[in-house]
């Protein structure tokens, strides 16, 4: 099993990036915390960050044919307007997670609304870095679940 986990627009700045909503752990902390969890469960981890629009959406069309059985993303900002990632995602068939670092339920009313929240299998947010280990986890067991049935 090989879960692709997408970091959108910015996150390449955790651990500069306001460290009341973020933290101090760097995306190469939170790549490192995936990569060890990939271990216990005994799966493939792919991670792909990106600043480009576009190449989010191709990194996503790619995960048509290079084995990924789920996607854990945290879009940043793109969460909240990109219809062009939300209609990448949507040509989809494996489990999507979406996931924050931050509760964007308790912070500026635009982070309230996600315009993947029909598309992803669920959401996870507020956790800090535990938001991708259970995001990682969450596909995990989503995969699992469209194994056995």
């Amino acid at each position: 099993m090989k879960i692709l986990v997408l970091n959108g627009v910015n996150l390449n700045m955790f651990g500069k990036r306001d460290p009341n909503h973020y933290g101090s752990e760097t995306l190469e902390d939170i790549n490192a915390a995936l990569f060890e969890l990939a271990k216990e469960l005994k799966i493939s981890v792919e991670t792909h960050q990106t600043n480009i629009e576009g190449e989010m959406c191709e990194r996503i069309h790619a995960s048509h044919t290079d084995g990924s059985s789920a996607i854990v993303i945290n879009a940043g900002a793109w969460t909240h307007y990109s219809y062009a990632i939300r209609d990448a995602l949507e040509i989809l068939s494996i489990p999507i997670i979406e996931i924050h670092m931050s509760n964007v339920h308790a912070r500026e009313e635009f982070r309230h609304q996600s315009v993947f929240s029909s598309v992803v299998k669920g959401q996870i947010c507020g956790f800090g870095v535990e938001s991708y280990r259970l995001g990682l986890r969450a596909a995990f067991h989503a995969v699992n679940q469209l194994k056995s049935s």
